[in-house]
């Protein structure tokens, strides 16, 4: 089995008929692709995650998302919100996301667009929320 890893951006510019920019700065490597990371929730479930850095993330549609904090040296990852943006409007979503992730000293966003519904995307919210915050799920009142 293999995997292919697929340059979105890329893509998109190829159907806009116009030619990609090479990137300012190579991706650093992840865990075990350059451009996804995968986050376990309390369930067990693993979610895959697309990676941008706080600055360069586009707009987004209603989508689950995680503010990051990578360290530059070590690599690591610290997770310091859980979010799910819910405006009709990409751009709304983009201005929260950023506002919200400078506040809190985030420097990438883990977004995880493969809900299926809105109710599936709060799931996954509670689900990321709980495994990393370690909230004690059995107490919790499920709707």
């Amino acid at each position: 089995m293999s995997a292919r890893i697929i340059e979105l951006a890329e893509v998109r510019a190829k159907r806009a008929g116009r030619r990609s920019r090479p990137a300012k700065v190579a991706p650093q490597p992840v865990a075990h692709c350059e451009n996804f990371y995968f986050w376990r929730g309390a369930s067990g479930s693993r979610y895959v995650h697309s990676i941008y850095s706080l600055i360069e993330c586009p707009e987004l549609p209603k989508t689950n998302y995680l503010l990051v904090k990578r360290d530059e040296i070590s690599g690591q990852r610290t997770v310091l919100g859980v979010g799910l943006a819910t405006h009709h409007a990409p751009s709304l979503n983009l201005a929260e996301i950023r506002q919200r992730g400078a506040l809190l000293g985030a420097n990438e966003v883990h977004v995880h667009m493969l809900a299926g519904s809105l109710k599936q995307a709060k799931l996954i919210e509670f689900d990321l929320r709980a495994s990393l915050y370690g909230l004690d799920t059995a107490t919790m009142v499920h709707h």
